[in-house]
């Protein structure tokens, strides 16, 4: 059965687990909400990772039912010039900085977006108790983002994930987009089945899954994302290949059949 609307919150931050900062949010949104399910997303995005923030909230926010409420908070530039979020998107709810971190929202076509003000007395420092955790309570309750911010956000930062280019000699030239924590390096090339991928000075057939190769072995695969992704089974391919985020990728189709 589907949750009522706004009766879940979803939790994604770079804070970890060992210093209290997500029992404190917990702690506001237990006290303004307290019949709300919280989901922790993850706390183990790299510290000041906004992009690989952003690529996770990406796999899952609109996996939740409509009128959840995800609060994200990976924020370098808390206690800046950046503004704090709420956004209306595809019947979900995301708050957090406007940094690129809530950008699978801000992109789509009903998106919506206010300023949050700042209250007084808010710590410079941890926006996501002060500032963000309340704004999450009250839409979880049944708010609107109207009545959260006293203004439309002016142009957003967005961040989009590079589109990968048909190459001279064929090939389609992309990146890893970042490394997941079983090591594989996941690209941005979209939907690919059959043919390879080069990397450095390797080429890697593209395979249905890991497990069609042998234990050990480094190859590429089409993973739940519709990404492809290198991986070798059973070990870290990023480690064995010595890959970071950035690093060029080519696909190339596989050849036409003989007649």
């Amino acid at each position: 059965m589907e949750k009522a609307p706004g009766m879940i919150v979803t939790l994604l931050t770079d804070f970890g687990t060992a210093d209290g900062y997500v029992g404190e949010m917990k702690g506001v949104l237990a006290a303004l909400a307290p019949d709300t399910e919280l989901v922790d997303i993850t706390h183990d995005i790299s510290p000041q990772d906004i992009e690989g923030g952003r690529l996770a909230l990406a796999r899952y926010w609109q996996r939740f039912p409509t009128g959840t409420v995800h609060l994200a908070v990976v924020d370098p530039g808390v206690g800046g010039a950046r503004a704090a979020l709420a956004v209306s998107a595809a019947g979900r709810y995301l708050v957090g900085p406007d940094n690129g971190l809530l950008s699978p929202a801000l992109l789509m076509p009903d998106a919506r977006a206010v300023a949050l003000p700042i209250p007084p007395g808010a710590s410079a420092t941890f926006h996501g108790r002060d500032v963000f955790a309340p704004a999450a309570a009250r839409l979880a309750l049944g708010a609107t983002i109207d009545t959260l911010g006293q203004q439309p956000a002016i142009e957003p930062v967005i961040r989009r994930t590079p589109e990968p280019k048909r190459g001279a000699d064929g090939g389609l030239h992309g990146i890893v987009m970042t490394i997941d924590r079983f090591g594989n390096a996941i690209t941005n090339l979209v939907g690919l089945r059959g043919g390879s991928i080069t990397v450095g000075d390797r080429t890697l057939p593209v395979v249905r899954s890991y497990i069609d190769v042998p234990a050990g072995a480094v190859t590429a695969v089409c993973g739940s994302s519709g990404l492809i992704e290198i991986a070798e089974r059973d070990g870290n391919a990023a480690r064995s290949l010595r890959l970071t985020r950035g690093a060029s990728v080519v696909y190339w189709p596989p050849a036409p059949a003989s007649l």
